[in-house]
């Protein structure tokens, strides 16, 4: 399966993808805007086991972002359970290489596509720190509308952080 999406491709990630990982993941830019799970430094045992986790879930939930065939960045859902069964977190990073191209925006609207196609979802939603807002930026041009504010929500490198709620809905 791959996702023309323009400027990238989203495709499967593959075992070689580890090689040329953590030359875009290391980096401090990246890892202060995502969860504590994201290691840093980024190691290549941390490459080469991220890619063998993501390239065997199933169903496809997490997907690498491709930049002339290479893997510069991922974009993935938490799909949840239970109650909340049709609901599911969006997450993703891109190499800083490769911002400010309209990548990271492409990448989401087919990711968002793909998402309520695929899966039985009636909401997709993204919780970026407030101060992220190249995320923002992203999540509102692709149409996903701010819910809320969840003041002092996180801990991110020592700070505690708000985080907005943004959602697109079906």
């Amino acid at each position: 399966m791959n996702l023309d999406c323009g400027p990238c491709q989203l495709r499967p990630w593959r075992l070689s993808d580890a090689d040329t990982l953590v030359e875009h993941a290391n980096n401090w830019a990246i890892w202060l805007n995502l969860r504590d799970r994201f290691p840093h430094p980024y190691t290549q045992a941390d490459a080469d086991w991220w890619v063998k986790f993501a390239s065997e879930t199933t169903p496809t939930t997490i997907l690498a972002i491709a930049v002339d065939g290479e893997a510069v960045g991922t974009i993935g859902m938490e799909i949840h359970t239970d109650i909340e069964r049709c609901s599911a977190e969006v997450g993703y990073w891109l190499s800083e290489q490769h911002w400010r191209k309209g990548i990271m925006t492409a990448a989401l609207r087919a990711f968002t596509t793909y998402a309520f196609d695929q899966f039985d979802l009636t909401r997709l939603y993204a919780v970026p720190f407030v101060r992220n807002e190249a995320s923002v930026r992203i999540l509102e041009k692709v149409g996903y509308q701010r819910e809320g504010l969840m003041r002092r929500s996180v801990i991110k490198d020592g700070v505690v952080l708000d985080q907005f709620l943004y959602a697109y809905v079906v």
